[in-house]
């Protein structure tokens, strides 16, 4: 079995996205894939993690990661937008928060009919704190990666972003 056969990690007991490529297939297929497959390996793990040691769910944690970008607040609207969700996911999630007492809904000052979300202190403690271990995390799973590698990553995924043809729904 080729390394594109096997999803590039060398062990046939593993699938996942990236098993599906095989030699014949289009290179920018075989980069989605591959990029895939890392984000939803990735994503998995922080998932059961933040479960497993915080009882917090993903969408949860990255609404409140948003909020501590903006501690003066966001729009539901923009909140939306931001997590690329339906408003209908963010008012659920902030309805959760905010009977846990993590952020808390008011008037938004330019619009009256508008509501803007925040933390509270007590979600502000509690994001930093998960935050700080978040990143743990993450450093403990691209450990094996050498900086350079990183580093060469990070330039031509931004160079990807920059060139990559998505058409505007507008």
């Amino acid at each position: 079995m080729s390394d594109l056969e096997d999803g590039g990690q060398g062990r046939e007991d593993e699938l996942d996205l990236a098993s599906r490529l095989r030699q014949e297939h289009h290179q920018s297929l075989k980069l989605w894939l591959r990029m895939l497959s890392c984000t939803v390996r990735i994503e998995n793990e922080i998932r059961a993690r933040l479960r497993a040691s915080f009882g917090i769910t993903l969408p949860r944690f990255d609404l409140m990661a948003q909020l501590e970008r903006h501690p003066e607040g966001l729009r539901m609207g923009e909140l939306s937008k931001r997590m690329m969700v339906t408003g209908g996911n963010v008012t659920g999630i902030t309805d959760q928060l905010e009977r846990e007492k993590l952020v808390e809904r008011m008037p938004d000052p330019q619009d009256r009919r508008a509501w803007a979300v925040r933390l509270t202190p007590a979600g502000r403690k509690a994001f930093a704190d998960m935050a700080a271990v978040h990143e743990r995390w993450i450093e403990e799973m691209l450990a094996d990666i050498p900086a350079e590698d990183k580093a060469s990553l990070i330039g031509l995924l931004a160079s990807m972003k920059g060139r990559l043809r998505i058409a505007d729904p507008k």
